[in-house]
C-alpha cells in the first residue's frame, strides 16, 4: 500500500480513521488551540485530545473556527478524546457527555477508556458506558488506551464488542510484541501515543544512520516506521515548524531490514507511564 498523508484505516466497527494523528497532551489554553489550528492548517485530519488533558475545549474550539473559516465539514475532522478515571457506569457516562459538551461539537469520533486502572468491575464498567454512548450516537467508534493482554483477553472472554482501537506507549524502543499480536489477532489497530519516544533516542546510531542516509530529522524516520508498522502515529508538538516538518514522512521508505532493525532497539522504553500489567 502507498502511503499518503490522506490515507486511512478502516476500524473493525467500518468506520475510518487518519493513519496519522496529532496528539495534544501537555498542551492547554492558548499553545493548545495554536497548536491544533496550526496541524489543521498543515493538514491533519485527525486530532488527539483527552479528559485528562484538560484541553478538550481548546481542541475543540480549534476545530470549529478552522471549519468555519475554512468551509471544511465537520465530518472531514477526527476527533478523539478519553475517559479520565474508571468510576462506576454512571459516572462514566457523566463524563462522556461532559467531553462532548466542552468540545463543543456535535459527536466525538473516537472515545477511549484512557486505562485500565480500577480492576476487572470497573473497566467492564466503563466500557459498558462507552458502548451505550455509541448506541446513543454520542460517538461513532470506541476504544480503549494502555491495555495490556490481560485486559484486553478479559473483554474477549465477556463477549463484549471489542475495541475498536488501542492506544499505547509504541515505537522502536517499545514494541510491544505480546500487545501487538494479542490487537492483530482481534482486529483491533494500534495507535503510537508516543512514536518519537519524547525525544529521547533521536541520537541513537542507528537513529542516526538513517538520518543521514534518507536525510531527514529522527523524528521523520520514527515517523516513517510507525506507519510501515501499520500503526497509527500522534506526533505531537507546539512549534508550528515542528508540526509541519513531521508530515514530510511520505517520500521515502524504509527497507524491510531497517524496519527489523529499528525492531530490534526494543528496551522496554517507558517514556511517561505504563498501566499495561495493572490488575
Amino acid at each position: 500500500m502507498v502511503l499518503t498523508f490522506e490515507s486511512k484505516l478502516k476500524l473493525r466497527d467500518g468506520n475510518e480513521i487518519p493513519l496519522m494523528g496529532f496528539g495534544t497532551y501537555e498542551m492547554e489554553g492558548k499553545e493548545a488551540y495554536n497548536a491544533v489550528r496550526w496541524a489543521l492548517e498543515a493538514g491533519y485530519r485527525h486530532i488527539d485530545s483527552a479528559e485528562w488533558y484538560y484541553n478538550e475545549a481548546d481542541c475543540g474550539r480549534a476545530i470549529r473556527d478552522f471549519c468555519a473559516a475554512t468551509g471544511t465539514p465537520r465530518e472531514a475532522i477526527f476527533f478523539t478524546t478519553k475517559l479520565m478515571h474508571n468510576n462506576g457506569n454512571a459516572a462514566a457516562k457523566a463524563a462522556l457527555r461532559t467531553s462532548l459538551k466542552k468540545s463543543g461539537i456535535d459527536y466525538i469520533d473516537l472515545y477511549l477508556i484512557h486505562g485500565p486502572m480500577g480492576g476487572p468491575q470497573r473497566r467492564a464498567d466503563s466500557w459498558r458506558a462507552a458502548m451505550e454512548g455509541k448506541a446513543e450516537g454520542l460517538v461513532r467508534s470506541i476504544g480503549v488506551s494502555n491495555y495490556g493482554v490481560r485486559h484486553l483477553q478479559e473483554m474477549v472472554s465477556a463477549g463484549v464488542e471489542l475495541p475498536a482501537l488501542n492506544q499505547i506507549d509504541l515505537h522502536p524502543f517499545m514494541t510491544r510484541t505480546d500487545i501487538v499480536k494479542f490487537c492483530q489477532k482481534h482486529d483491533i489497530a494500534l495507535e503510537a501515543w508516543a512514536p518519537l519516544v519524547r525525544g529521547l533516542r533521536f541520537r541513537h546510531p542507528k537513529v542516526v544512520e538513517l538520518v543521514r542516509k534518507y536525510n531527514k530529522e529522527p523524528a521523520q524516520i520514527l515517523l516513517r516506521y510507525s506507519l510501515q508498522k501499520g500503526y497509527i502515529p500522534l506526533p505531537k508538538s507546539a512549534s508550528k515548524t515542528r508540526i509541519e516538518s513531521n508530515i514530510q514522512v511520505y517520500d521515502f521508505e524504509l527497507t524491510d531490514k531497517e524496519i527489523v532493525e529499528l525492531d530490534a532497539l526494543d528496551e522496554y522504553l517507558v517514556t511517561d507511564w505504563d498501566p499495561t500489567d495493572c490488575p
